[in-house]
């Protein structure tokens, strides 16, 4: 009886060990999925310019070829709505929505332009398309990075 108690007992706990990776990848969180990014797309600024010496508001102007620009939530096909990436280094996960913070600026209104300011220094910007749910599209619709320098 002892033996067949220790038995159930250790297949008891083999069975939870082996469901303890299924649980765990249930409990992640799903990421939305990405949309396809249509092909030949251009994302770019219209100014200000690469290399170019600003005061220290400066107007940003986004230009956006092969596609329309439309608010954040709207699924309409073949649209998106700027982030304008702010002295970052690298993109944003692409598994996650591209995050709200002083270096990553969402403009989810559908707006294609703003005036920002910067410190005195060299600057770095950079344009990111987003989905209607804040995702980059698959493959990254961005602009080339430019820098500026704010006198």
């Amino acid at each position: 009886m002892l033996h067949r108690t220790l038995l159930l007992s250790a297949f008891a706990l083999a069975a939870g060990l082996y469901m303890l990776p299924l649980a765990a990848d249930e409990a992640k969180p799903m990421s939305p999925p990405r949309t396809a990014a249509p092909a030949g797309v251009e994302l770019y600024f219209i100014s200000p310019k690469d290399g170019e010496t600003v005061s220290s508001e400066v107007t940003v102007r986004f230009g956006l070829r092969g596609m329309g620009v439309s608010p954040a939530g709207n699924m309409a096909k073949g649209t998106g709505h700027h982030h304008l990436l702010i002295d970052v280094e690298d993109l944003p996960a692409l598994d996650k929505p591209i995050p709200a913070d002083e270096h990553h600026v969402h403009f989810g209104g559908g707006q294609t332009e703003t005036t920002i300011k910067l410190a005195p220094g060299k600057h770095t910007l950079q344009l990111d398309l987003a989905d209607a749910l804040h995702m980059q599209f698959d493959p990254p619709i961005v602009s080339e990075k430019i820098t500026v320098t704010v006198k």
